[in-house]
């Protein structure tokens, strides 16, 4: 059955394919959302109403929510909580389902652990916070007195840490929530199957749910589907989410646990007084922001704003009461939840706190960098580790007995780390091979590479390759190079993954004895056809003055920029006609770094492949020496010139072709004729593409003029 389940996922997603490679927009209610932001909180009330569409389970949440009614009265009469004693500790066994593509939303697990500190912390009111709530509900801020523990067996007894992950385009589309488990279930790296509801609360972490910003179901099932959905941006207090955000996995768990919001069973606050059926939670109409000590459902009562279950950004609370309905919900057998907390369920979940070493494993703080830099090797070994022993090639120290050690690297190349972790008489060792990518340095402009001496891409360390979707990163392509056999080719022909990211990085490149007024030109030679038309790729030039810990875009070609012509077979370039120069001009001296470094960054979406070749870094002053061979010449002629976009807005780029090598100069005139900007360009045979900066140039119209040569050619456009 899971063979079939896992076709009909696969099956299902590439059918959407085409639409999933896009954000979807949605129509949020702003009346739903937190002042402030665009998102709306939650969707639990409106998940809720799909399920009642259907009468069977309508019938079941009726007759549920009556049981559940008539237990809490007979507690009030009883003044004491009869489902268990008081001091119980109900543990429940939690798994993250990390749904991602490769990008932000894949977060980190100390954010993860992170939003679960968070959660234990307000379900046992250690938040310091719940001291400081209003008079009137001074003594009513309860401890649950339950406990959320990551589990650590899988449904097959495989030992794991807690959290799965699932790489989907699934993440981005929300739009059926029951795709989505589906895909954790048929395609996670740790047990390919159901996981049940009455043994783990699921919580599946995305990067879109649907509009808003978590959702889950009152009690109803066992399966996974009555699990609970949150966004990445929303786990934790850290990483991608903040401390404003930071309880909405609190907020979700209490629906979860069979609480509605404080003005009941709806997703629109600020409409109408209501009432949540707890005893101590005032008739209030549901609040965004956090107007403390208002009135507004009775003249005579201050509303619980602070309250979890509302959506103020002050929420710090849980009351008494909330807290016999959510333990109740957990000695009910209605989804399961009285078997969570059992034993049994505890010992076969892992989540009895007898922990385990499964697995050894670790990941370095950064994995390319430049001579000289440290690094931190940070251990993620599954699920408890008490020693460790590193071993490393090409860093100090070579061999460390700590945990999370720093290693500096000071000779290029690719290194070998390797890690023993030891606990309770097990000991598991973890090896990576070129783990660590030490860059080498080309110290002095020009710089140029064609790729001619390479037999890998990655030779000598001089160049990085980063493949984000384990398809084909970029490699030596030995017959069709544009100035000789060689250049760098992106096989991206058979990529049918949208969004697919393969990234080539260059060597260090020694900037800094460069003087401010000095002009600087990257240029570059491109080939590529898309597939069929309607493709839309990119291609981005980055670069960094910190050896790639921060990046920064100059210049980009997407779509029809890229390339209007298609290939429907495995194409390759045939002449230099195919090749387009790319000159970017854009690198002024706030980038001229000891550490500077560029980057190609290409962004597939079933297109054709890829070729760079004949990388020139230069500087371009008219005092300096023509770089790489480049001749000057007289010409007669200069051709297919193209300026766009027309107006511009921020940004130009210049089209042209010349029949031999030369040096272009582009000349920006305003319409009074003075020269407001200047390039020197060197051009070189065939196609010719400029980048040209005009932020600085205010609204109106302007004249290109180029020369080359003797002859000069003159376009104008406008700035907007």
């Amino acid at each position: 059955m899971i063979k079939i389940h896992t076709l009909l996922v696969v099956l299902t997603v590439m059918l959407t394919l085409p639409i999933l490679g896009q954000n979807k927009k949605r129509t949020i209610e702003a009346s739903n959302c937190r002042d402030g932001e665009s998102i709306e909180y939650c969707h639990s009330h409106k998940k809720m109403q799909e399920l009642l569409n259907n009468p069977v389970e309508k019938q079941k949440y009726l007759a549920y929510q009556a049981e559940q009614t008539l237990l809490a009265e007979n507690q009030s009469k009883e003044k004491k909580g009869t489902s268990q004693e008081k001091a119980t500790i109900y543990k429940i066994p939690v798994v993250f389902h990390v749904l991602h593509n490769d990008g932000t939303e894949n977060i980190s697990r100390e954010q993860i652990l992170d939003g679960l500190a968070i959660m234990n912390r307000d379900y046992r009111r250690l938040n310091a916070d719940a001291n400081d709530v209003s008079p009137e509900f001074q003594g009513l801020a309860a401890d649950i007195e339950i406990e959320f523990v990551l589990a650590t067996k899988a449904p097959n007894g495989a030992c794991f840490g807690g959290i799965t992950r699932t790489k989907n385009i699934l993440t981005f589309d929300g739009s059926d929530g029951h795709l989505q488990s589906d895909a954790v279930v048929g395609g996670n790296d740790v047990f390919r199957g159901d996981w049940p509801g009455n043994k783990y609360m699921n919580v599946f972490v995305c990067s879109e749910i649907g509009g808003a910003a978590g959702y889950t179901r009152l009690p109803n099932s066992s399966g996974m589907g009555n699990g609970i959905w949150i966004l990445s941006s929303h786990v934790g207090s850290t990483g991608t989410s903040s401390i404003n955000r930071s309880r909405t996995l609190t907020h979700e768990v209490g629906h979860w646990l069979n609480l509605s919001h404080v003005w009941g069973g709806t997703n629109k606050p600020g409409v109408a007084c209501g009432d949540d059926g707890v005893n101590d939670t005032p008739i209030t109409k549901g609040f965004t922001n956090c107007t403390i000590n208002t009135k507004v459902c009775n003249p005579s009562i201050v509303e619980n704003i602070e309250n979890y279950m509302d959506y103020s950004y002050c929420s710090k609370m849980f009351t008494s009461g909330q807290k016999s309905r959510m333990r109740n919900a957990l000695t009910s057998s209605t989804g399961g939840r009285n078997n969570l907390w059992t034993a049994n369920n505890l010992s076969s979940t892992g989540a009895n706190g007898i922990l385990t070493l499964c697995k050894a494993d670790f990941t370095p703080s950064k994995s390319i960098i430049c001579s000289g830099e440290s690094i931190t090797m940070k251990d993620a070994s599954t699920n408890i580790a008490s020693s460790w022993s590193w071993t490393t090639t090409g860093g100090t120290p070579t061999t460390s007995n700590q945990k999370n050690p720093v290693i500096t690297y000071a000779t290029p190349g690719s290194y070998t780390v390797s890690l023993t972790v030891s606990y309770n008489g097990t000991t598991l060792t973890e090896t990576k091979t070129k783990v660590i990518q030490v860059m080498a340095t080309k110290a002095t402009l020009p710089f140029f590479e064609g790729f001619d001496n390479f037999t890998n891409i990655d030779d000598a360390s001089l160049w990085s390759i980063s493949d984000k979707n384990g398809v084909r990163p970029f490699e030596i392509s030995n017959d069709v190079g544009f100035s000789a056999k060689k250049c760098a080719k992106l096989s991206n022909f058979r990529d049918t993954i949208p969004g697919a990211i393969n990234e080539l990085g260059s060597p260090k490149i020694n900037l800094s004895s460069l003087k401010s007024t000095d002009i600087v030109t990257l240029s570059f030679k491109y080939a590529y056809r898309k597939k069929i038309e309607a493709n839309s790729e990119s291609l981005k030039l980055f670069i960094t003055t910190d050896c790639g810990t921060n990046w920064i875009v100059r210049k980009t070609l997407t779509g029809s920029t890229l390339s209007t012509l298609t290939s429907k077979i495995d194409w390759s370039p045939e002449s230099a006609s195919d090749w387009t120069t790319v000159h970017v001009t854009s690198i002024t001296n706030s980038y001229f770094s000891p550490n500077f470094r560029f980057q190609f960054q290409f962004t597939g979406n079933g297109g054709n492949n890829l070729f760079i070749d004949d990388i020139n870094l230069y500087k371009g002053t008219p005092s300096d020496a023509l770089v790489l061979g480049i001749e000057e010449t007289n010409l007669t002629s200069i051709n297919d010139v193209q300026v766009y976009p027309n107006p511009s807005e921020g940004e130009l780029n210049v089209h042209f072709s010349i029949p031999t090598n030369n040096e272009v100069n582009l000349r920006i005139t305003d319409v009074t004729g003075k020269i407001v900007q200047f390039q020197k360009i060197n051009g070189v045979t065939g196609s010719n593409l400029v980048l040209l900066n005009t932020q600085s140039l205010t609204s109106g119209m302007y004249f290109l003029n180029y020369q080359v040569g003797n002859f000069q050619k003159t376009t104008q456009f406008i700035v907007k």
